[in-house]
């Protein structure tokens, strides 16, 4: 089982203290986290107690991946990898090589121009702009889709970058 580290959504943070108690209790059972905090200390908390015990630690965001590496954790598991996962995969694939630095701050800058309006309606925009399919930019409540200037805004920022999604096409 792996736990999920969210507290700004569940209200209830899981600490270090309880992680411990749990993998004493069910040290066949618990086999990590995907820290969603947004907050490196308390990542590196993690990394501090549990390293070397084989108790994989994933950022919830690919802009801790590269750091979460370098201090032992595992990856990330992230919304970002819905638009982006080949910068991503460059990352994780590339973390110990001379390039490593140049690719997180590319995959910094997409995740940067993604949180620049709300989240998941901007991932489910890029995703219909680059498939060519307008059905992809409905969201569920209690989410609503980007206003019009936040949308041009959006494809404005990851074209800057050279953005691309070469694959999502048949």
């Amino acid at each position: 089982m792996y736990l999920y580290h969210i507290p700004q959504v569940s209200g209830v943070p899981i600490s270090v203290g309880l992680i411990g108690r749990l993998l004493a209790t069910f040290p066949d059972t618990i086999a990590g986290i995907k820290d969603s905090s947004n907050d490196w200390k308390n990542t590196q908390q993690l990394l501090d107690a549990f390293l070397g015990t084989g108790f994989a630690v994933f950022t919830g965001s690919e802009t801790f991946l590269l750091q979460n590496l370098r201090a032992g954790g595992v990856g990330c598991i992230t919304a970002g990898a819905n638009v982006n996962p080949h910068g991503i995969d460059a990352v994780y694939r590339n973390w110990q090589t001379a390039k490593a630095d140049q690719l997180q701050s590319g995959a910094n800058a997409i995740r940067g121009a993604l949180q620049s309006v709300p989240m998941i309606p901007a991932l489910k925009a890029v995703i219909a702009h680059y498939a060519e399919d307008a059905a992809w930019e409905t969201v569920r409540p209690p989410f609503t889709g980007l206003a019009s200037s936040q949308h041009h805004q959006l494809l404005a920022q990851l074209g800057a970058l050279d953005f691309a999604m070469p694959d999502i096409k048949a």
